[in-house]
């Protein structure tokens, strides 16, 4: 007997995965469309024109490619698609009456993650887009904890920089309070130090001081 495959379909901050299909059959459009929708939303392209301007508009989380359509192959836009680092990492699953070994390697070889042949199996293709999303979503984590650790070491390198221009002998004048930079002008120690640090200033007033200036207020 038959048997469904049900899954839940994780989504990021609510909203559902992008799914591109591009077949110059609308037959096939459709039927693929009907199958993946309560999941996923669906874009649809005709040709392979149109495909890349969709990916361009709606930057999918994955594309389903038909191979052979009338203009350019679904092979070349792979090809064009993977050329392109905005692109790249975009999943391709082709779907092709080419069912031979010689087409399957030329699909894995111009940037295709999977390749299926048809008449597809509507219950395995649900599953492999299911897996080939959550390999994805792990991808992209992994690149954003990246970026991440390389954003902080940069913040980091920036601020020993700041640190290092202090460190050394400093020149303060003994009555201003004033401190000599490198091209040998003087300034205010506050706007120096701020200049070349992160240190936020914050101002009170010193015991000795109130009773000086504001002796009415002792």
């Amino acid at each position: 007997m038959k048997r469904s495959v049900a899954f839940e379909v994780e989504t990021v901050n609510n909203e559902r995965s992008k799914i591109l299909i591009v077949d110059d059959e609308a037959t096939n459009v459709r039927l693929l469309e009907r199958t993946l929708e309560k999941e996923y939303e669906i874009h649809t392209a005709v040709n392979g024109f149109q495909a890349m301007e969709r990916v361009k508009e709606q930057l999918p989380d994955l594309v389903l490619l038909d191979v052979m359509m009338p203009g350019i192959s679904g092979f070349d836009v792979s090809r064009a698609l993977k050329a392109e680092a905005a692109f790249a990492a975009i999943p391709i699953i082709f779907l092709t009456a080419m069912n031979s070994f010689e087409g399957e390697l030329e699909g894995l070889s111009a940037g295709g993650i999977d390749y299926v042949a048809k008449p597809v199996n509507l219950e395995l293709l649900k599953l492999r887009v299911h897996n080939h999303l959550q390999l994805k979503r792990q991808s992209d984590l992994l690149r954003e904890q990246r970026d991440l650790l390389s954003r902080q070491k940069n913040e980091l390198e920036t601020a020993l920089a700041r640190i290092k221009r202090l460190e050394g002998t400093i020149s303060i004048c003994m009555h201003c309070k004033s401190i000599r930079k490198e091209d040998a002008s003087w300034e205010m120690l506050e706007k120096y130090i701020s200049d070349n640090s992160d240190a936020f200033f914050s101002h009170g007033i010193c015991p000795d001081c109130l009773a000086a200036h504001y002796p009415e207020c002792c």
